[in-house]
Order: structure tokens, then sequence, then C-alpha cells
């Protein structure tokens, strides 16, 4: 069980981990870090960085003829990465929902959802290891199935995905100019 998830328990455990760091703060400081200092803004900084690595290696990889290591390993990547770096994005958010920054915190989550959607469908499909899929596992109407499911998923999860990225580059350019540039 734990060898076909793996990418998931090490989100979960590097979550843990950085969760328990957060409480310490929050017990040292006995308040709540702000987005606007350094550990909030080193939370969501980092987290915006895994986030953006989440997307481009991964899509560069997918679409790239020259082998690079094994799609399942990309995929096992993106998905840790995925999970990990919009965590440490809602840790930065200091709990506060609001105006563009929560609008993009929502992104997060709904990108988030939707990525497991996607796994979902994905793993209904058998595959090699380097994700080609296996021809005669499946009757061709569930086949046509899968594929028209995981197509539906592609065309709604990468236009939510380019929604969050626009919203996060707003947000950071609001964020420099009103507090860095205007002070």
């Amino acid at each position: 069980m734990l060898r076909g998830n793996i990418e998931l328990w090490l989100a979960f455990i590097t979550c843990a981990v950085i969760a328990a760091g957060y409480g310490l703060i929050v017990v040292w400081t006995q308040e709540v870090p702000a987005a606007s200092e350094l550990f909030g803004h080193t939370l969501g900084i980092v987290g915006f960085i895994l986030m953006l690595l989440t997307e481009t290696l991964y899509s560069i990889r997918k679409r790239s003829r020259i082998a690079m290591g094994r799609m399942s390993t990309w995929l096992k990547f993106h998905i840790y990465m995925g999970l990990v770096g919009p965590f440490m994005v809602l840790l930065h958010s200091s709990w506060k929902f609001n105006g563009l920054a929560g609008a993009t915190t929502l992104l997060t989550a709904i990108i988030v959802f939707s990525g497991f959607i996607g796994r979902y469908i994905f793993t209904r499909i058998p595959r090699t290891l380097d994700g080609m899929e296996i021809e005669g596992t499946l009757s061709q109407e569930a086949l046509k199935r899968a594929r028209q499911m995981m197509s539906l998923w592609h065309a709604v999860h990468i236009p939510i995905g380019v929604a969050l990225f626009i919203s996060a580059f707003v947000h950071m350019a609001g964020a420099l100019y009103y507090a860095t540039f205007l002070q």
C-alpha cells in the first residue's frame, strides 16, 4: 500500500513537519504568523515556487521528446509538489481569506481537489512505468470512457491552473506595490 502511494505519504509527512514548525512559531509568538512578516513571506514564496515548479517542469517533461526520466516519476513529483506547495501557501494566508488573496486561496483549493480527481481518473487506465497506456486490459468502451473523462478533466484543470497563476502573480504584484514601494 505504501509503495503505490509514496508521493502522497511523503507529501503528508512533509506537510506534518511544516505544520509542526508552524505550530511551534504560533506557540512561541502566541499569535498566528502574519502573511506580511518574514515567516509568512517565506511560506508564501517557497510554496508558490513549489507550485510553479510543479506546473512548469511536469508540463515541459510531458511535451519533451528527450527522455528525462520516467513519466511515472515526474507524475509523483507533480503530485508531491502540488500538495506541499499549496499547503505552504495556505499557511501563508494567516487564515484570512478576503479579497484577491482569498480568491487565490480558493483557486488553490479547487486545483488541489481537481488534482485528486485527475489522479483517480489517471489510475483507472492501466499504464506502463513510462506512462504509456496498456492496450487490451480494459474493454474498448471502458477505455474510451476513461479517455473522455481524462480529456474533460484536462479541459477544466488547466484553465483553473492558469487562472490560479494569474491571480497569484497579480496578488504578488499588489503586495510588492502596496507593502514595499508605497512605504
